[in-house]
């Protein structure tokens, strides 16, 4: 789900690692505590190192075919994949420049003592309405505060440029520029709300914890994590996009029916606004227990218009005939509807049929608990981590040689977290890219069992084409990056036994 939201929870049906938002909850929460997004493969704000580069490389070469190969001629026609190729190498290069440039940034606020100074600053800040050094949570929290204004600052022309230029070009971005700064600034309002009370939990637990305080912030840090998902759709996602229940009528009777085929306890289906935003569709389900709730994005549903949308247009369109009926030419007018017609046909979204094939795969990872493992293997991290940090967090060094002669909670997090355990992330990131990838071929057989082999098919091709995603990979590249197997993997893996 690629909407900007602090938390989010769901499956898609196709991506790549950094768009998975299940495997990445380590990342969320240190993005909670630190206010940072500097290496977070959500943003893509990511260090760049030579096998980086590497991999780069490799996608940018595989990425410069320029004529749709003899295996994918069933699957693309020409004019898809010279969009899909040119939309692709954008977002490349993109990626790359704005990696090296968060490199070049970091690079500079380690060699120039930023964070030092901000740390200072910000106890400057509170010293001024009469709170001293002792007042640690205070400080961190000016820290913090101050820290994700720059972090928004000098990431906004990076944002502004990937969505009114970069996605704009391609057909993606729906985007107003008063939308855009709206959304901007609900983001960082709530992202405040959130990390705020997160961080003086934390470093007050730390303080009073002991040496086994370690235990008690990974609880605390569950709790959190299950309170935002539980309030996240009711309360946090609304404030960005509009969800209204899925009007009656055959798709909603077949979806209810689909989950009752499989004791899915579906309690509501929504339809989110996603086109005001971007384009791009998807399709997701949340919830804990017997609560559980299934969103498809508009963009996912073929000729999908709002309640009391079609009345508006067929007035409009009344409206428009009678005052245009004198004054058009036959000809003009026919060669309008043809026009029309012809723009219908290359309306994005998925048949019913489709959909609900795309909604067997994501029911086939609640069925095989794929959402429980993954929690799982999160909180297992989470808990190893917070006691490795507990060893880490007293070492002296680590503060001298950030340039500091204290040793404050909150940075001790920001050095071990957001530095000293990069290697580590990298390697779990690809452990859980390969065991998503796993996943991902269980709920295709999942559906196919289902017999949904065929319109799963189908619809991952039209999303595909709807996505501009490119099918023609680099299988070093694919296998570090993609959480989802490439496309003509899943389509091989599925023809297999149908």
């Amino acid at each position: 789900m690629e909407q900007g939201s602090a938390v989010t929870v769901g499956w898609k049906c196709c991506g790549k690692r950094t768009e998975c938002p299940q495997k990445h909850n380590m990342y969320v929460v240190f993005t909670a505590i630190t206010g940072t997004t500097a290496d977070c493969p959500q943003t893509g704000r990511s260090k760049v190192t030579t096998p980086r580069q590497d991999r780069f490389m490799r996608r940018f070469l595989a990425r410069t075919v320029e004529t749709v190969p003899d295996t994918l001629k069933h699957v693309l026609d020409q004019e898809t994949f010279t969009k899909a190729r040119l939309y692709q190498l954008d977002k490349s290069s993109f990626g790359f420049w704005h990696g090296l440039y968060s490199q070049f940034e970091t690079t500079l606020i380690l060699v120039f003592g930023g964070f030092p100074f901000v740390w200072w600053y910000a106890g400057e800040v509170t010293g001024r309405f009469g709170y001293g050094p002792d007042y640690e949570i205070l400080q961190s929290l000016s820290f913090l505060f101050i820290t994700s204004i720059f972090s928004t600052v000098t990431s906004l022309p990076w944002t502004v440029y990937s969505t009114f230029v970069l996605e704009e070009k391609h057909g993606f971005n729906k985007q107003t520029p008063g939308f855009f700064v709206k959304d901007q600034i609900k983001k960082f309002i709530v992202m405040q709300c959130i990390s705020l009370p997160v961080v003086s939990g934390l470093i007050y637990i730390i303080q009073i914890g002991g040496d086994y305080f370690f235990i008690y912030t990974w609880i605390f840090t569950f709790v959190v994590s299950l309170l935002l998902i539980t309030i996240y759709a009711d309360y946090i996602a609304p404030l960005f996009d509009k969800f209204t229940p899925l009007p009656e009528g055959d798709l909603r009777t077949r979806i209810e029916a689909l989950a009752a085929s499989i004791d899915f306890p579906l309690t509501k289906l929504f339809v989110v606004e996603g086109s005001k935003r971007s384009a791009h569709s998807n399709a997701y389900f949340y919830g804990f227990f017997k609560n559980k709730r299934i969103v498809l994005f508009d963009t996912l549903i073929e000729d999908y218009k709002p309640p009391g949308e079609e009345e508006k247009d067929k007035k409009s369109e009344e409206e428009e005939d009678n005052s245009h009926k004198d004054s058009v030419d036959p000809a003009e007018a026919q060669e309008t509807k043809t026009e029309e017609k012809d723009e219908k046909q290359k309306q994005q979204g998925c048949t019913n049929d489709e959909i609900l094939a795309v909604l067997g795969h994501e029911l086939g990872h609640w069925k095989l608990s794929h959402n429980l493992k993954n929690l799982v293997i999160s909180q297992v991290n989470t808990f190893l981590c917070f006691m490795i940090f507990a060893f880490l967090i007293k070492k002296t060094v680590l503060y001298t040689a950030f340039g500091f002669d204290t040793r404050p909670i909150l940075i001790g997090m920001l050095i071990i977290f957001q530095f000293i355990f990069s290697p580590y992330h990298e390697v779990l990131s690809f452990c859980m890219t390969v065991l998503s990838r796993k996943f991902e071929f269980e709920a295709d057989a999942f559906a196919k069992r289902m017999k949904k082999a065929s319109d799963l098919k189908s619809s991952l091709i039209k999303l595909n084409k709807d996505n501009l995603g490119f099918p023609v990979v680099d299988w070093l590249y694919s296998t570090w990056s993609y959480s989802h197997p490439p496309l003509l993997e899943r389509l091989k893996a599925l023809e297999k036994t149908d």
